[in-house]
Order: structure tokens, then C-alpha cells, then sequence
């Protein structure tokens, strides 16, 4: 028996063990052989009403957000605050993550290719177990989410001129259900819906909340 598998002998499945997502990685789409629904989830999910956030098309850009579960008891998920200086989504709440590059092979190459250039996260140290459903968003992107195990080690240094913080929110948090509020604000005469996770001064909402949201369908679903 190996160590992991002694460890998880006599636990539950619970939404706070690292080890549970590992367990559930066969409901994840494979890496090697992804066969992704375009159509699936997105800002459109609770906004069926609103034109300018249909399902996608093929106008919308590629991008990967890593989903990275620290292996530390009990789990937790590493976050980012994005400086206020960028072009997009300035001084939000993000997963590491970005467009993928005509160099990157797949969205798994690009999320770890992000996360290494956001977060010095060595891709070395990365254990990939398959991607979400792609999250189309309003502000043009179709986003694929890859998740993925981190070891507590592993060195995290913020990249300054991207992430003005990272943080970890316990996985117990983002996996349970009743932590994912739905809130609406009126934006250009029309009532939005959206996603938010809460988590004492963080904030989580929109496109990041959104995907936590499908993957915990994905996982617990």
C-alpha cells in the first residue's frame, strides 16, 4: 500500500481533503483526450435573457485558469488579486490563469505557463487531473479551467506587475453549496445575475465564482 493510499484508508469523501478530489478526478474531462462543450457553462447560465451574453461563438479568445488544490490539511485553493493597473478585470479576484499563447500546446501548457509567470509556481510541482467545463464569459472569453494538486511546499512569489496578492481559501468553503450566493445588480438598463463565494474580506465573484461553481457540479454534482 502506498502512503496515499494509507492515508485515505478509514476517510470519508469529504469536500475538505485534497485527497477527495483526487478520488473524483474521473468525473473531470480527460487531458489527453478533451472533448469540450462550447456551449456549456458561462455568464449565460443565469442570464438566459440577456443577448450580450449568450453561449459563444467562435469569436470568443482561449484562455486556462488553474484550479490549484494545496495539499495541506485541511485543503485550500490558491487565489489571486490582480493589480489595479491591468487592462481587464483589474483588481479582482482571480484563479492563475490568462489567453492561451500560439506556443502552448493545450490549456493545460498555458494554465501552468500563467501560473509559473503570476505566481512562481514551478509546473514540476504541478499534478494536473483533467479540465472543467469551459466557462464562456461576456467580456469575450471562453475559459478552461484545469485542475490540478500543489504541494504545501511549494514556493509561491507574487508577480508584482500582475497579482498584488495570493491567498488560499479552504476547499470545504468553495465546495459547499450554500456558500454560493446568487446576487444581481442592474448594469446598462438590464438586471445581471451572478455568483459570489464570500470568504471573510475576499470577495469571490463573477467569472471566477462561476467556475468554481461548475466545477463543484462537475465534482459533487
Amino acid at each position: 500500500m502506498t502512503m496515499d493510499m494509507a492515508a485515505t484508508a478509514g476517510r470519508t469523501d469529504t469536500n475538505s481533503d485534497w485527497r477527495a478530489i483526487r478520488a473524483r478526478a474521473g468525473r473531470l474531462i480527460d487531458l489527453k483526450n478533451p472533448v469540450f462543450d462550447f456551449a456549456g457553462a458561462g455568464d449565460h447560465t443565469l442570464n438566459p435573457h440577456l443577448k450580450d451574453v449568450a453561449p459563444p461563438g467562435e469569436s470568443l479568445r482561449d484562455a486556462a485558469v488553474l484550479f490549484g488544490v494545496v495539499k495541506r490539511e485541511p485543503a485550500t485553493v490558491l487565489f489571486t488579486l490582480r493589480t489595479p493597473h491591468l487592462s481587464s478585470h483589474a483588481g479582482q479576484i482571480a484563479l492563475p490563469g490568462g489567453k492561451i499563447d500560439t506556443g502552448d500546446r493545450d490549456p493545460l501548457a498555458a494554465a501552468l505557463r500563467e501560473a509559473d509567470e503570476e505566481v512562481g509556481l514551478s509546473p514540476s510541482l504541478v499534478e494536473p487531473l483533467g479540465y472543467g467545463d469551459v466557462y464562456s464569459t461576456r467580456s469575450g472569453y471562453r475559459i478552461v479551467p484545469v485542475v490540478a494538486l500543489i504541494p504545501e511546499t511549494a514556493k509561491i512569489v507574487a508577480n508584482p506587475h500582475e497579482v498584488a496578492d495570493v491567498f488560499e481559501v479552504p476547499l470545504s468553503h468553495l465546495m459547499t453549496p450554500s456558500n454560493h450566493l446568487r446576487n444581481s445588480r442592474e448594469w446598462n438598463g438590464a438586471r445581471r445575475y451572478f455568483y459570489s463565494m464570500p470568504y471573510g474580506e475576499r470577495y469571490i465573484w463573477g467569472v471566477t465564482a462561476g467556475i468554481v461553481r461548475t466545477l463543484f457540479e462537475r465534482l459533487y454534482g
